[in-house]
């Protein structure tokens, strides 16, 4: 899945609100593409050090680079930022409610580089900033299949159309545990081993059920059935009881599935009129959260019986 460029005008309408970041110049550079997951700190540029600037990311102007160049005259300051503008840098941020130089304002109109003012601490801003761009660069994709939070194991129910994966999410939300996504799981690979699941923003709360429609699952069972995102441990299979000749009886063979390049624990759920498929979502993912933590139960017993066999000879 091919991944659109994060532009300046992108990370402002997903993260300005939770960063406190306010537009102060520069509308006409909102297209302009972010580059690298994190930021820099434009001390030494300012000071006329550019041979390892750092131009494709986000630049925070913080307390000591204020001051700096408050501490010159206009005559230098204005062509220190027309050298650090025109570098084809994305942004510019004002941490700590910094009151933007009018010069830079001016010189950013110009160049067309927005620049935006925030009321956090410099090293704040830059914490939840890295993050967010890490997660706005991570590796994504789609799942075909609900996600439902079980007791902390982030399952992920797939299924044919008409299998009954909504009916079995459905019960599992009726039982006290949460959606995380209806029908299509976005995935990303977050620090390149882990696969965290969400929901589109346009679907997120609601559910598809066949015969009454589309619900609103947080009004109807409360905001504590829904997960915004969660890690995923487990991919469920629904499969029709004939297509599934082979069954693992003991479970002692696991099996995995490939999401974004990553291995996530995999298990095939024969389905057919008389079983809780709801129940048995809800145990293989308490088993899954066994197996986690080390304990395997089929391993455990196929050892006693070998250990029998071998005393019986």
């Amino acid at each position: 899945m091919k991944q659109e460029p994060l532009t300046v005008e992108l990370f402002f309408k997903e993260h300005g609100e939770r960063l406190g970041l306010s537009l102060a110049a520069g509308a006409a550079g909102l297209k302009n593409v972010i580059r690298e997951q994190t930021v820099n700190r434009p001390g030494l540029a300012l000071a006329g050090f550019t041979k390892y600037f750092a131009r494709h990311r986000i630049q925070v102007i913080g307390a000591a680079e204020f001051t700096f160049m408050k501490s010159l005259p206009a005559a230098e300051r204005e062509p220190r930022y027309k050298k650090m503008l025109t570098s084809k840098i994305p942004c510019v941020v004002y941490s700590r409610d910094l009151k933007p130089d009018p010069i830079l304002l001016k010189a950013a109109e110009i160049h067309q580089v927005p620049v935006f003012t925030c009321p956090l601490i410099t090293m704040k801003f830059i914490n939840l900033a890295t993050l967010a761009l890490e997660n706005a660069f991570a590796p994504r994709g789609s799942e075909m299949g609900s996600m439902v939070d079980i007791l902390g194991v982030g399952v992920i129910v797939k299924g044919e159309s008409g299998i009954g994966k909504s009916e079995c999410v459905l019960a599992l939300i009726e039982r006290g545990y949460s959606l995380v996504s209806d029908d299509i799981t976005r995935v990303s690979l977050l620090d390149g081993k882990e696969v965290v699941g969400r929901s589109a923003e346009l679907t997120r709360n609601h559910m598809e059920v066949r015969g009454i429609g589309i619900i609103n699952v947080a009004a109807m069972f409360g905001i504590g059935s829904i997960r915004d995102h969660k890690r995923v441990d487990l991919v469920v299979s629904l499969r029709a009881w004939g297509e599934v000749p082979d069954v693992d009886r003991l479970g002692l063979e696991d099996e995995h599935i490939e999401i974004l390049g990553i291995k996530v624990p995999h298990i095939t759920i024969p389905v057919r009129p008389g079983r809780d498929i709801a129940r048995l979502v809800e145990v293989a993912a308490f088993q899954t959260k066994l197996k986690a933590s080390g304990y395997n139960p089929a391993r455990e017993l196929n050892e006693r019986l070998l250990a029998q066999m071998a005393a019986n000879k």
